[in-house]
């Protein structure tokens, strides 16, 4: 008809069609498309596929060609979804949408949905086709302007389409108001300004029948009370309707249309039981309101499917953050309990969660769950078995402390690698909080060591030497089994080290046989020395352990009699050694032997009983167990004295040192003197009492001069409420993913004492290392920090890392702190200051 046309050797005509001019060849179809692609056998023969048909649909878009530009969008968001790059079709499914045709329009939301956001100024484009569409006389092309703005309205867009919203939101098609729901919800979450504008549409949306609206209606009141505490008010006189509907549903009889598994619309009643648990939250009258239905829920769901447990689970939640009764929180954990021997790893999981949350506050109701807990150390998901782990120490008290130790210790000797280290430091604070006696104490930790000692802390070594140092009866004993420990296995270096400094302090006490807990064993002073020689050569012995072994054999010259000669030839032998440690340890107690022999004796005598107890963990509670006499609290202020300029000081300045008390800080006090005689601790190498550091003695253990504090000296009863009731915790810091909580304990004893436990959390992709932790607090008030759990807080909230800060407060004046916080994240140095005001009154008054 159009006869001969230049047209028809165009670039991308494929062809000439008599009687209608050059057209391209139709294109294949979706489903063709797909079909070829599957039968690509290499990742490069695919591409190719891929490559060749964007080509087409390339050339086709240039040609504006009409009839099968949906067709082609369609094939291109098919590869758009297996991960090839699809945005030169954005302006195609514009076109789309602003089609008549109701299969254009859908095919072009959808790829506006896929292919655009609202990073990209394009998507503005959109913004009066939706308006029109809105206003649409079909729902269904409705439908599909509110599932797009819904789905990608950037928040100008939001402002513009707010009201078409609203509008829609109040119609009686059931169908278009579902979708105008959730569509508003969206918009709050974009533009929160525009809540009010929704609020007289809520009003009549919980009388729907519809289920659907329901449910979309229950997720915008929930979206704008969590968004607005006004509204939160505003709807807590909504509590007595979504019990009714809750009511309805776990009393209705079978309905084929909403039911699943046997239970009417799951998803609707989890929906409300969460709308519930935030109207309910630090609210008496509507806890009061919904206790009976959540009892209802918890009693009449079916557990056998897994949706019954998903109700169950969120009747938990609920019941644990509302004001319940005591007899409905006990229930909801015995439903936890439950869980724990379902055969699903994923609700075991949860179960176990969520009992680590609750077991602060309802601590015995989680006890009576104590040997499935247990159980659940044995199970093979490393997930579930750390969980276990964790709820097992924090349900320890000085009840079960025998047989949970027991059971946790087994855990320790068959648990993968990367358990022993957080059991091993569990097991000690345990330990140190609820020994029975210091024999057990002691027997424990040996235990440890002996199991676990390359994945102990390093602080392990000199609390253990500590305590025994301070258990006087107990050297006999203890240095009998240390040295039966070493016998032939060096493998655990802290627990070599520990035998060492023993053997060095107690070893006349090991050669006379003085033993009374146990059958002594005849050792002669040159067994003793072997053993201590092994030590030096051994290939396993770190530098530290040899230092340990030189000084002890140091020591042994002025407790046995016999073999002086020897120590005398070993020490000398070790003055040309080439670890420089060792070499300046052995001149300088070559030195002792030839010039200050007169002064040997009284340099290498036995340490003295350490006064300050140090520990490790999260929790400050030392028991003696009756084994001391009672001793009220003393509360010295350091001794006045020029202060040296350290890094601590600069820390003070950081956080205001003006009105600021120095933290006292645990530091090892029980390792051997270094060739510099460092004595290192939390904030510097100072010394924060103002008084001048002792010089270090060559071969005994320096000890750090500080003020009695706190904890020193105080009676065997337990000296803190297990539970902090009626404190609550609170948020000191929660920024870029690193969130730190207080939780608090007040003492027995002393009411002026408080102890906070910081968990810090990490809710980012990766882990954060190198965590420390500092504070600071105004003078009136006596600060010590103790020693971390760990320096690494895990990502994803897998782990935390707990902390203890003890704080006296004899003027009984509300407290104020300042945190200063460190470490490495993502391959950077983070630093951050805060200020702590919110302490609860519970815990100063």
């Amino acid at each position: 008809m159009f006869g001969s046309c230049c047209h028809c050797h165009r670039p991308g005509a494929a062809g000439f069609i008599r009687g209608f001019g050059p057209r391209m060849p139709a294109p294949i179809r979706l489903r063709e498309l797909i079909r070829t692609i599957r039968t690509a056998r290499t990742q490069a023969e695919e591409r190719e596929m891929i490559q060749k048909e964007c080509a087409a649909i390339r050339s086709s878009f240039r040609e504006e060609d009409n009839t099968y530009r949906c067709r082609n969008v369609a094939k291109l968001l098919y590869m758009h979804m297996l991960g090839y790059p699809a945005h030169f079709g954005q302006l195609e499914c514009l076109k789309l949408i602003a089609s008549q045709k109701f299969t254009d329009k859908r095919i072009g939301y959808l790829g506006a949905m896929l292919l655009l956001d609202e990073r990209q100024d394009v998507h503005l484009l959109m913004t009066n086709c939706i308006k029109n569409d809105l206003n649409h006389s079909t729902q269904y092309v409705q439908g599909l302007a509110l599932c797009t703005l819904g789905c990608m309205g950037s928040s100008e867009m939001c402002r513009d389409l707010a009201g078409e919203v609203e509008k829609l939101l109040k119609t009686s098609n059931s169908y278009l108001r579902k979708k105008a729901a959730l569509c508003a919800v969206h918009v709050i979450r974009k533009v929160p300004e525009l809540m009010e504008m929704f609020l007289p549409a809520t009003k009549n949306l919980l009388n729907e029948k519809n289920h659907g609206v329901l449910h979309t209606s229950v997720v915008l009141l929930t979206e704008m009370c969590e968004r607005s505490p006004d509204m939160l008010a505003h709807f807590r006189k909504l509590v007595p309707q979504l019990v009714r509907i809750l009511k309805n549903l776990i009393m209705s009889g079978y309905s084929p249309e909403h039911d699943v598994s046997g239970i009417s619309d799951p998803f609707l009643q989890v929906r409300i039981l969460r709308l519930l648990r935030i109207l309910g939250r630090n609210d008496d009258d509507s806890s009061e309101a919904m206790n009976d239905i959540l009892a209802q829920v918890a009693t009449n769901t079916e557990t056998s499917k897994n949706v019954g447990n998903a109700i169950l689970y969120e009747t938990v939640l609920t019941i644990m953050d509302i004001k319940s009764e005591s007899g409905l929180r006990v229930l909801a954990i015995n439903i936890l309990g439950r869980f724990l021997l379902n055969n699903d790893k994923n609700i075991r999981y949860v179960a176990l969660t969520s009992l680590l949350k609750t077991v602060q506050t309802d601590h015995n109701a989680v006890q009576r769950h104590r040997s499935t807990i247990v159980d659940c150390l044995k199970d093979l998901d490393v997930s579930i078995k750390r969980r276990a782990m964790e709820l097992s120490f924090a349900l320890v008290n000085g009840n079960n402390i025998r047989g949970m130790m027991k059971e946790l210790l087994y855990f320790l000797d068959s648990c993968e690698p990367e358990f022993k280290a957080d059991c091993a430091s569990g097991i000690f604070l345990a330990a140190e909080k609820y020994a029975p006696s210091k024999r057990w104490h002691i027997d424990t930790i040996m235990r440890v060591l002996t199991t676990a000692g390359s994945y102990v802390r390093d602080d392990a070594v000199p609390n253990l030497i500590q305590l025994i140092t301070n258990s006087v009866e107990m050297h006999a004993y203890t240095v009998q089994r240390l040295y039966k420990a070493i016998l032939g296995d060096y493998s655990q270096q802290p627990l070599v080290q520990v035998a060492a400094w023993c053997i060095g302090e107690y070893g006349d006490l090991l050669v006379s046989g003085q033993c009374e807990e146990e059958e002594p064993i005849q050792v002669t002073e040159d067994e003793v020395l072997d053993i201590l020689e092994s030590v030096l050569i051994s290939n396993m012995s770190t530098s530290v352990t040899r230092g340990y072994a030189l000084t002890a054999i140091m020591k042994l010259s002025t407790r046995f009699t016999c073999t002086v000669n020897r120590i005398k030839k070993v020490v000398s032998i070790y003055g040309s050694s080439i670890d420089v440690e060792l070499q300046q340890r052995a001149v300088e107690y070559n030195a002792l032997f030839k010039k200050y022999d007169h002064m040997r004796s009284a340099l290498l005598e036995r340490m003295p009983v350490m006064e300050k107890v140090t520990t490790n963990g999260p929790t400050e509670i030392v028991q003696t167990n009756g084994e001391t006499d009672p001793t009220p609290l003393e509360t010295k202020p350091p001794p006045s004295g020029p202060q040296p300029t350290s890094q601590a000081n600069d820390l003070l300045d950081l956080l205001g040192g003006n009105d600021i008390t120095p933290v006292i800080p645990t530091a090892p006090t029980s390792k051997p003197a270094s060739a510099g005689g460092e004595l290192l601790d939390l904030l510097g190498d100072i010394n924060l009492t103002g008084a001048p550091a002792a010089a270090p003695a060559p071969a005994s253990v320096p000890q750090i001069s500080q003020p009695p504090f706190l904890l020193d000296g105080l009676s065997s009863q337990p000296l803190f409420n297990d539970i902090a009731t009626g404190i609550p915790s609170i948020t000191a810091y929660s920024k870029n993913g690193l969130k730190i909580e207080f939780t608090f304990e007040r003492s027995n004893t002393n009411p002026s004492v408080t102890v906070i436990t910081i968990q810090a959390s990490n809710s980012t992709e990766l882990d954060m290392t190198d965590f420390v932790f500092q504070a600071a607090v105004p003078k009136t008030f006596q600060l010590q920090l103790l020693s971390p759990s760990s320096s690494i807080v895990p990502a994803f909230n897998t782990g935390t890392i707990t902390q203890v800060i003890k704080v006296l407060n004899p003027q009984k004046q509300q407290l104020r702190m300042r945190i200063k916080l460190t470490y490495n994240h993502k391959g950077s140095a983070m630093q951050d200051l805060a200020e702590v005001n919110n302490f609860p009154p519970q815990s100063w008054q």
